[in-house]
């Protein structure tokens, strides 16, 4: 007699246990997605009235450039354009490699680097930062006029990577720059005041191997725990190389022999690469023969298991060694700061992830070439890092530490049914509806010829798409569209939610609103992960954070207006807050207000808790009255107390003379000479 009680018993525990798999979880479709559809909010950014110039690889950047609470986007072609961010109607532009006081000098060329916004002296104005072809590097002002001692031509060949980073810790940020050179020496390194750094440019001596850099590929941070900046440097050769701030070459383990980063080849096989070389003969081994070439394939720097000590991560062009050197895949190499290969908590990178996908085409001339610029972020939760990055073999690729991808990754954009290539751009990263997974945002551009555009993708943390929308069409009649750079995700009008902006090809820059989005986390949120396109994850600063007060000089009885404007460089901080204890000769009197986040005033006390976004400030106003009893002249102080949520903290003060009085001196003048 069967027992009915009994075997349903055991049916509902096998369907617990099947239901709280990980494996069930990562096989079965996403349930439905609260992301909504992107809208498009505007097009043709930077656009003339019947074309548009030719949009590369440089991802578009967002500040408030002035100061006046509004953003602006900037983003690049040929020419520099500045746009409205509510908008996208032009504020101006000029040609690259030039300044606003130049309307009828030629165009340089084209850039390929992201544009770089930053405050490069720390003195808490934004500057825009730009590297193009012809080897031009350029500083601006907010205007667009040239920093004193810029721009710089350290080489003839197009500049294609561009960085900043606080390399000695001195408080200014340093500008390294690399060039598609035909030559070992390929990085640049300048002070904020236009100064070549002592120790550069590299690679001038014997300390390593290295040839031209064709894509961004320089990575700044601090790989060692020193506190002081490093570079590393993939270039077109099988080496990597990697500097500290002075331009010496970081000592790698004991086990290669006491070289420094550039001497130590990289390949496939971890024997092979102990060994120094392999055969690259016909019909040997593999091990032999499968080693990466670094011409367009980026590094970053990021702490990938959270331990407090970060790692290189490197994608190479695996290629055949053998005459004619036929490229394999796109491999991923992860790295300690002594070059040994990473191998912590059970996560053993020793051995590396292989033939992840072969080239659709490595032909231009077919299809523009993919760069696989690869993104560290943390999609699951677990705290570990994920590398994200976009092959030539037409897919989106995410490597967990455990060397597998998860999920439906890796995603293909190129469906071979259509008929043409598509390749998807470096991925940015964000929860978008801040359920503790993150989603994967990224472009994808067409074969030429095809008469097709590319989509702006955007896919949950398992690569099952969420939304694909199709950007705009060509609007000059080219046979191909879409966005090769990353998008850029940030509040561009105002409003509670996110925007992305893309650089396309042929329809100038484009942002889509993100319905829903306004408890979002950026986690990765534009090209080489933040504006200084440091290739590394940075700490957002609120050092440039001011407070000032409308007026000198009060008598008892005054209103006095307070502003507070919170500045962050990038990238976002989330938890950051503000604490203003009113001093004892005033009282708050209303008017309170905060561009964002949330502001109360409670026994005269003001506070303010929210995110500071990269680039764009954050104001918070109110009034004070002065009390009728004050009758003796003296200063009322009145000092904010700021905290990021990273554990720092800054006070800005803002003071007002009461019962004085104010002195005007004469003015004297020269007069003209007869």
């Amino acid at each position: 007699m069967i027992n009915h009680s009994s075997t349903r018993t055991v049916l509902f525990v096998l369907l617990i246990l099947l239901l709280t798999s990980p494996h069930f979880v990562q096989a079965t479709p996403s349930s439905p997605t609260a992301i909504q559809p992107p809208v498009l909010k505007w097009q043709n950014g930077g656009c003339y009235r019947s074309w548009c110039e030719t949009g590369w690889y440089s991802s578009p950047a967002v500040a408030d450039l002035d100061g006046d609470g509004s953003t602006e986007v900037v983003g690049s072609a040929y020419t520099i354009f500045v746009l409205d961010g509510a908008t996208g109607s032009l504020k101006w532009h000029m040609p690259s490699g030039h300044d606003r006081s130049q309307p009828g000098a030629d165009i340089v060329g084209r850039t390929w680097p992201g544009i770089a916004i930053a405050d490069l002296s720390g003195d808490g104005d934004l500057e825009i930062i730009t590297a193009h072809s012809g080897g031009y590097v350029s500083v601006y002002n907010q205007a667009g006029y040239f920093e004193p001692g810029w721009p710089l031509q350290p080489t003839e060949n197009e500049l294609r990577g561009l960085s900043l980073y606080d390399l000695d810790q001195d408080g200014d940020l340093e500008v390294a720059v690399t060039g598609a050179v035909y030559g070992p020496t390929n990085i640049w390194v300048y002070e904020h005041t236009s100064e070549l750094r002592p120790g550069w440019p590299q690679l001038s001596n014997d300390s390593g191997y290295a040839y031209g850099v064709f894509n961004d590929n320089a990575a700044l941070g601090d790989l060692d725990g020193d506190g002081d900046g490093e570079i590393v440097l993939p270039s077109d050769v099988h080496y990597v190389c990697a500097y500290e701030a002075n331009g010496a070459q970081i000592p790698v383990h004991s086990m290669y022999g006491g070289k420094g980063w550039g001497k130590v080849g990289v390949w496939e096989s971890l024997e092979i690469e102990l060994r120094g070389w392999g055969t690259c003969t016909n019909g040997d081994a593999r091990a032999e023969r499968y080693r990466p070439n670094f011409a367009h394939t980026p590094a970053l720097i990021a702490d990938v298991n959270a331990d407090g000590v970060n790692e290189a991560i490197v994608i190479g062009n695996v290629y055949d060694c053998i005459s004619g050197y036929p490229s394999r895949y796109n491999g991923v190499y992860i790295f300690n700061a002594d070059r040994s290969r990473f191998n912590a908590d059970g996560y053993d990178w020793r051995s590396v992830p292989v033939d992840t996908g072969a080239p659709l085409s490595e032909d231009y001339g077919v299809i523009e070439n993919n760069q696989p610029n690869p993104a560290a972020a943390d999609l699951d939760g677990d705290g570990n890092l994920e590398i994200l990055y976009s092959s030539y073999d037409g897919r989106m690729h995410v490597f967990w530490l455990d060397k597998t991808e998860h999920g439906s990754w890796p995603y293909s954009v190129y469906n071979p049914s259509e008929g043409f290539y598509r390749f998807a751009s470096e991925p940015t990263v964000a929860d978008l509806d801040d359920n503790g997974l993150a989603e994967v945002i990224f472009t994808s551009w067409t074969q030429k010829g095809s008469g097709q555009t590319g989509k702006l993708h955007i896919l949950d943390y398992l690569g099952n798409p969420l939304q694909e929308t199709p950007l705009p069409g060509a609007w000059d009649g080219s046979s191909w569209n879409g966005g090769l750079p990353a998008p850029t995700l940030a509040n561009i009008d105002g409003d509670p939610d996110l925007e992305v902006v893309v650089n396309t090809a042929h329809t100038g820059l484009v942002a889509y609103d993100l319905p829903g989005t306004s408890q979002a986390r950026i986690l990765w949120g534009t090209g080489r992960g933040n504006y200084q396109r440091s290739g590394s994850i940075l700490q957002g600063s609120l050092t440039g954070s001011e407070k000032s007060v409308n007026q000198a000089l009060a008598a008892p009885g005054d209103t006095l207006a307070y502003t507070i404007i919170l500045r962050n460089p990038g990238p976002a901080l989330e938890n950051a807050s503000v604490s203003d204890h009113l001093p004892p000769q005033v009282t708050f009197a209303g008017n309170l207000s905060a561009s964002s986040g949330a502001a109360s005033e409670s026994g005269g006390v003001v506070n303010w808790s929210g995110a500071v976004p990269a680039g764009t400030p954050v104001e918070i106003r109110f009034d004070v009255t002065v009390d009728a009893e004050n009758p003796s002249p003296h200063t009322i102080i009145n000092t904010a107390e700021i905290k990021d949520g990273l554990g720092n903290t800054w006070q800005r003060q803002a003071a007002v003379f009461l019962n004085g009085f104010g002195l005007h001196l004469p003015v004297i003048t020269r007069s003209a000479e007869p």
